[in-house]
This record gives structure tokens, C-alpha cells and sequence, in this order.
């Protein structure tokens, strides 16, 4: 059963949305909401119309009362006894992520990865629309990436008053991320997505989220690690040859921490690779 109230008849999805919640989400808040937005995304391609709160929180792998906790962030929502609209939910909660209008994208870096990501649909999908690709190598400036043409990363600076991109994402080597950052920050980007490990210094007033794939591949050693092995009371000796079992609660709680949304993130929103 959800907490929330109905939604008052005569009232457009558009309109509510513009009445958007202006309290602060919490960090950890707003990553779930992501979540939720995927799966409500995916109930959509279903046709499904009404969703209860404990269907929603068991597809995104949360508890309930945290679901509903998260959700009254957004205002009312859902009916008593029923459900959430899909549709309508989905509908704020993008409102409230910033994706209503979408968002024009550039990448810096074609290189394999970059290719790659520039390649994927699935980014048009969710709001997110890539409007240029930059990279400094004679060999691949010209070519089309999905659509879009590879330019020269000199004309950076203009190109971006060009494009008016609201995200940058940097797929570059490591130690090439720092002056890419440099260069977005001074041609006025504001939001940058890095797929480096390197800790990048921007202003304040920039947000810049880091993605280490080898920090994630290593969480999910730690996941395979733990849940192959029992947790047991301190004082009891294993002996070499006593086999281990698998399932463990202590290992699913540690699985749900590799995982958690809960994680720490630093000041300007990278996530800290532990």
C-alpha cells in the first residue's frame, strides 16, 4: 500500500511537473531515483500502467518504506491502496532529475571506449543527446560516430559555444584528463562525466562525476569474494579442508554495500573510489 495521495483530477502531468519540489534531495536520494526511473521505463515498454510500491521497490532492489521515503521527495503522488501511475511518476521524477527538456552532450575521446558510448541508442532514449565528438588524432578527426562527425579537439573552445552542451563527457588517457578538464571549464561546461581514475581539480561551481571501471570491477571481486565464503561467530578456526557454503547473510549485507547508492562522494559529486 503507498503512503502517497492521488493525484487531483484535472491536473496535467505537465503541470505538476513545473510545481517540482525546491527542498534539497539528499545524494543518495536522488541516485535511487535513477534506478526507479529505469525500471519505470521498462514497466512502460510493458504497458503497464499502475505499479504498488512493493513491485517498484523489489524491481530496483530496495526496501519499501525507503522507496516511499524517496518518493516524498517529489510530492504526492500514487493512489491509496492502488499504486503509482507509471507514467505520471515517471514523468516527475524526470522532471526532478533535470531531464524534461534533455540534454546535448559532447564527448572528448573516440577512442575505443569512446566510440563505443558515442555508438549507444540508448542514451537518446533517456534525454541525452550527443551533439559532438572531439578528439586530437589526424586518423580518426573526420570520421562519423553514430551519426555524428569527429572534430579537431583544437576548436574546442568555439565549438562548445557552438553546440551549447549541458554535459562533457571525457573518455581520454589519464594523463591527458587534466587539460581536457581544463580546456571544458574554460569554454564555460559546467557538468563533466570522466571516464578516468584521475581525481580532477575544477572549480566549485563545476560538477564532475568520476567512472573507474576498475574500481567497479573490483567492488563486484569483493561481491564474488564474500558471498563465496560464510560468514562465522569470532573464535571459531576453519579448518583448510573444511569447505565453505554459499548465500550467507553476512555476504549478502556486504553484497548490498559493494552496491550500495549510500556511497561516499566528494565535494563536487565524483564518487571516491575506495
Amino acid at each position: 500500500m503507498t503512503e502517497q495521495h492521488e493525484t487531483p483530477e484535472g491536473v496535467s502531468g505537465r503541470a505538476l511537473r513545473s510545481n517540482a519540489p525546491s527542498r534539497d534531495i539528499p545524494q543518495a536520494t536522488v541516485t535511487r531515483l535513477a534506478t526507479y526511473l529505469r525500471v519505470l521505463a521498462v514497466l512502460a515498454d510493458e504497458g503497464v500502467l499502475i505499479v504498488s510500491s512493493e513491485e517498484l521497490a523489489v524491481a530496483a532492489g530496495v526496501g519499501s518504506a525507503k522507496l516511499r521515503k524517496d518518493l516524498s521527495f517529489l510530492g504526492p503522488n500514487g493512489v491509496r491502496g492502488v499504486g503509482y501511475d507509471v507514467a505520471k511518476l515517471r514523468a516527475r521524477i524526470e522532471d526532478v532529475l533535470g531531464l524534461s527538456e534533455g540534454h546535448r552532450v559532447i564527448l572528448v575521446g573516440a577512442g575505443n571506449l569512446g566510440r563505443a558510448l558515442a555508438g549507444y541508442g540508448g542514451f537518446r532514449r533517456r534525454g541525452f543527446t550527443m551533439v559532438g565528438i572531439f578528439d586530437r588524432d589526424p586518423q580518426v578527426i573526420g570520421a562519423t560516430i553514430g551519426g555524428v562527425p569527429v572534430r579537431d579537439v583544437a576548436g574546442l573552445h568555439d565549438a562548445v559555444a557552438e553546440l551549447e552542451p549541458t554535459i562533457a563527457v571525457v573518455t581520454v588517457p589519464d594523463p591527458a584528463a587534466q587539460a581536457v578538464c581544463d580546456r571544458l571549464v574554460a569554454a564555460g561546461v559546467q557538468c563533466i562525466l570522466s571516464f578516468s581514475p584521475v581525481a580532477l581539480d575544477v572549480p566549485p561551481s563545476v560538477e564532475v562525476r568520476r567512472v573507474d571501471l576498475a574500481v567497479e570491477m573490483q567492488m563486484l571481486s569483493f561481491a564474488i569474494h564474500t558471498s563465496s565464503s560464510a560468514i562465522r561467530p569470532a573464535g571459531v578456526v576453519v579448518s583448510a579442508m573444511e569447505p565453505t557454503s554459499r548465500g550467507g547473510s553476512g555476504g549478502g549485507a556486504l553484497r548490498k554495500h559493494a552496491g550500495s547508492s549510500d556511497a561516499p562522494h566528494m565535494s563536487n559529486g565524483s564518487v571516491v573510489a575506495q
